[in-house]
């Protein structure tokens, strides 16, 4: 199943920011790479998704995260939950980790 994604406003200033940013080039790469990844298969054995317990979403959803990076300091995470539409993950937070 090909999965649509959508953004919270936070989620697209995380991504806008990442985009401006010129010496985030590679991570912005890295982030949207997983992002593609997640659009095809959220349980790619690459991105490493987990659910991710301190969180939940909009309506009380379960949180998974997903590893747009690895083995690397401040590497980004992409925060999400699977929305109300069949098909639908809403992207929640893209972040370095800390």
């Amino acid at each position: 199943m090909i999965y649509f994604l959508s953004f919270t406003p936070c989620a697209q200033q995380d991504l806008r920011e990442l985009k401006a940013s010129r010496h985030l080039e590679k991570r912005y790469k890295a982030v949207v790479k997983c992002l593609h990844l997640l659009a095809d298969n959220p349980k790619h054995p690459g991105l490493q998704t987990h659910q991710y317990s301190s969180l939940h979403g909009p309506d009380g959803e379960k949180v998974f995260e997903a590893y747009a990076e690895q083995n690397t300091p401040g590497a980004y995470r992409i925060f999400f939950c699977y929305g109300s539409e069949r098909g639908e993950i809403l992207i929640i937070a893209i972040t370095p980790h800390l």
